[in-house]
């Protein structure tokens, strides 16, 4: 697969969506957990949204149990904790592996598209992120350490010109662009 519009996942609430939606949109793909030292970043996550979100740019949540069983609860558990604690509002996904026999297909390409230090393709810890350009390309990998804010410049790069930033399309006038 060659770019991110060929997966799809289970939402939060079960319903399968088609990443073909988010098709040029820059977004960010991050692996969370309720209970992991870094769950705060949920904040600045949340103001990444906020700030670029009306400009073609959104987030995808994945929780993930893999490191420490810091995502123990149900799905109706994390979105409780999720909204309620950080007052999140970008979609998140059932909870997933990112590595090992079982990880989601989306996370074997993230890995093999983007290895993280000295090539290795694991995913190391929760709230790993993946920046993916309107072309549906990852462009970057960050790791758990990185906060969210260091990203931004990152995230304006990919967004490109004013003009790109109208419903994530090229040209806002027309619809088959």
């Amino acid at each position: 697969m060659s770019s991110i519009y060929s997966f799809s996942a289970p939402s939060i609430t079960g319903e399968i969506v088609d990443f073909s939606r988010y098709r040029r949109q820059v977004l960010l793909v991050v692996n969370v957990a309720s209970e992991c030292g870094f769950t705060p970043q949920y904040y600045g996550l949340e103001s990444l949204y906020q700030d670029f979100g009306d400009r073609g740019f959104t987030i995808l949540g994945f929780p993930c149990n893999q490191f420490g069983g810091q995502e123990p609860g149900s799905a109706s558990d994390i979105q409780a904790f999720c909204v309620n604690t950080y007052g999140i509002h970008f979609p998140m996904f059932g909870k997933i592996d990112v590595n090992g026999p079982g990880a989601h297909p989306l996370y074997e390409w993230l890995k093999r598209e983007r290895p993280g230090f000295l090539w290795t393709r694991r995913i190391k810890w929760n709230f790993t992120k993946f920046l993916v350009g309107r072309d549906g390309r990852v462009l970057g990998r960050y790791g758990s350490s990185t906060p969210p804010h260091k990203l931004s410049r990152d995230i304006v790069r990919a967004l490109g010109p004013r003009s790109a930033w109208a419903g994530g399309r090229a040209d806002p006038t027309d619809p088959t662009d």
